[in-house]
């Protein structure tokens, strides 16, 4: 296929102003919309089709670029995804119109640190973190794996420095049913080192992006594309932790948690990897309240970049001192172990029993931590923390409790929906956990029945040609089903089949009024729905039939009434062919017959 010309103008509006290349999508251009006096920029991406693909291929293509389309307009709704602007056809080509993105690819950024020799700092790779973790949770909220995160598909935005993610070409539903290997010949070059090992074999996981996502993490914080990083032979993971690589110790741990080479070994959701993120955060914080509370406590060992914007203003939150420093010391077990209180001989005693009645908090034994908390004297500089603590501790277990309480509710009454929404509020730490991950399962079983038992009905209704049905059954699946991206497919797959449905009654219609069937017609136009595109002018049809349907029974009632007339005439109005069964009657102009043998 030939590309297009700098100076064509797409759909008779959008001028190419320039060609950005081919991705996995297609052609990329940059073009103004010439319809508006301010010339608006945008990005069209083209479908690769060319003419060696079969006809069947081509309408596949077809198919995935309606699906793309329908996909990309509930992504779009996110601040920091490029919002589709509209679709078209022309000459065989697919289009797909975006918001234009002003900003510089995170690719050009890391390759400028690379030259200049800079490094990502703690603060920074956090930062990036924060930003990317929020946008990929909510695209595997709608149900979509991106499946090729890499810093060329993030732009950081000129107007707020904020990321945003594009290209969503190779996006794949969140569907482990289906396995399709992914050729190495299929993947861009800059693509190689941020997929991992499962989405080769065509097992991609939702925490594949989580994968990826960490391998950009690493690239900031050393320098090196994934390519250059070495594989211990051993576990296949990455050592890439050195003494030239000077971040945090929870964020070390954060990170390898999330590029392991087996994906069951890493944070299953970015909503867990999220939880988890803010308790380092929080951890960050209490750290440098904590040294400010007390100067004799000594500074950790481990090589933690300063906070920003901290002073001596800084005022202790019961939350960060208290619950979060917990919940961050429970969830990060695995890797740091007991970290924070590895060097429990050099703190106060005090400090000691605050942080044994955090553990005790997590672990559900809100009375223990309590009594734990009350122990600790007035005189201790650790006094009003604890005091603080138990306030907090018995506001938050009150509103967790209500919080599981409102989605074990919702489970048992079959709001899936709300039940699914409700979890979130749970808390992530060692206690709510079980309880949180049991009505997770419950309401994800009963959901993935409910979405089965719903498409099976669909499917029985599209079977008979009841398209119209079948739309009724697929929109009350719950939007929190795994079956997305199929959803949107059978959506927009019934839409056209019951317009072409509807175009059929129509044509059927006209044909039962060429022979003067009124009726037949009548009932194939009852048959269009109403929110089809044909249904203005099938009604209009509908009205003139059943008018002359109308007109047709009144000439018929009013000769049979004359008929009736004419057999009760008397006989001396009347001359009577008896052979031919036959009646006279004499009018101003001529004798009329009229038939009177039935």
């Amino acid at each position: 296929m030939s590309k297009q010309t700098v100076s064509q103008l797409l759909q008779g509006r959008y001028h190419i102003l320039q060609s950005l290349g081919a991705g996995v999508f297609g052609q990329i251009y940059i073009v103004e919309d010439v319809d508006y006096p301010e010339r608006p920029r945008y990005v069209v991406k083209q479908l690769k089709v060319n003419n060696y693909q079969s006809n069947s291929y081509f309408y596949y293509l077809k198919l995935r670029f309606i699906t793309e389309t329908e996909t990309l307009k509930h992504l779009g709704q996110h601040d920091q995804i490029p919002q589709l602007i509209t679709c078209f056809e022309e000459n065989d080509r697919f289009y797909l119109v975006q918001e234009y993105i002003s900003g510089q690819p995170l690719s050009v950024e890391l390759k400028q640190n690379q030259q200049q020799g800079r490094k990502w700092d703690t603060t920074a790779a956090m930062a990036f973190l924060e930003d990317a973790l929020g946008i990929l949770e909510f695209v595997h909220s709608q149900g979509f794996i991106h499946c090729d995160l890499k810093p060329e598909n993030l732009i950081r935005r000129s107007c707020d420095g904020k990321l945003v993610l594009i290209d969503f070409g190779s996006i794949q539903p969140i569907d482990f049913s289906i396995d399709t290997e992914l050729l190495i010949s299929q993947i861009p070059v800059s693509s190689l080192g941020y997929i991992p090992p499962e989405q080769f074999l065509g097992q991609t996981q939702t925490n594949s992006d989580i994968y990826a996502l960490g391998m950009i993490a690493l690239q900031g914080l050393t320098g090196l594309t994934p390519l250059q990083l070495k594989i211990n032979p051993a576990n296949n993971d990455l050592p890439w932790c050195c003494e030239n690589t000077k971040i945090d110790d929870y964020l070390t741990v954060f990170i390898s948690q999330m590029i392991r080479y087996n994906y069951q070994e890493r944070f299953q959701s970015a909503s867990e990897a999220i939880w988890v993120f803010q308790q380092i955060t929080w951890q960050h914080q209490t750290e440098a309240i904590m040294s400010l509370k007390s100067s004799t406590v000594p500074e950790p060992k481990a090589k933690i970049v300063p906070v920003k914007n901290q002073n001596s203003t800084v005022k202790s939150d019961p939350l960060l001192a208290g619950i979060r420093w917990g919940i961050m010391i429970n969830s990060l077990v695995v890797g740091l172990g007991a970290y924070s209180l590895a060097s429990q001989s050099q703190l106060h005693p005090e400090t000691v029993t605050l942080s044994q009645g955090i553990s005790e908090y997590q672990a559900g034994n809100l009375e223990k931590a309590i009594n734990l908390a009350k122990s600790i004297p007035p005189y201790s500089n650790v006094y009003p923390e604890a005091q603080a603590s138990i306030a907090e501790w018995q506001k938050q277990w009150q509103a967790d409790t209500e919080n599981y309480l409102v989605a074990e509710q919702a489970l048992n009454k079959g709001k899936l929906s709300e039940a699914m929404r409700a979890v979130p509020q749970i808390p992530y730490t060692l206690y709510w956990r079980s309880k949180r991950e049991k009505i997770l399962e419950q309401t994800q079983a009963n959901l993935e029945a409910k979405t089965n038992d719903l498409l099976s009905q669909a499917y029985g209704k599209a079977k008979i040609k009841d398209f119209s049905a079948a739309l009724e059954y697929l929109h009350q699946i719950p939007p929190e089903t795994a079956a997305g991206a199929m959803l949107q497919q059978k959506l927009v797959e019934y839409n056209q089949k019951r317009q072409m449905r509807a175009g059929y009654f129509l044509h059927k219609a006209y044909q039962k009024a060429l022979v003067n069937d009124f009726s037949g017609a009548i009932q194939l136009l009852d048959n269009v729905p109403q929110d089809t595109s044909i249904y203005p002018q099938a009604q209009i049809k509908l009205k003139e039939y059943r008018e002359k349907l109308l007109l047709r029974e009144k000439i018929k009632g009013i000769v049979n009434q004359k008929k009736m007339s004419v057999v009760s005439q008397p006989n001396l109005f009347t001359q009577k062919d008896s052979d031919a069964n036959i009646a006279y009657f004499s009018t101003p102009d001529y004798p009329v017959g009229v038939n009177i043998s039935t």
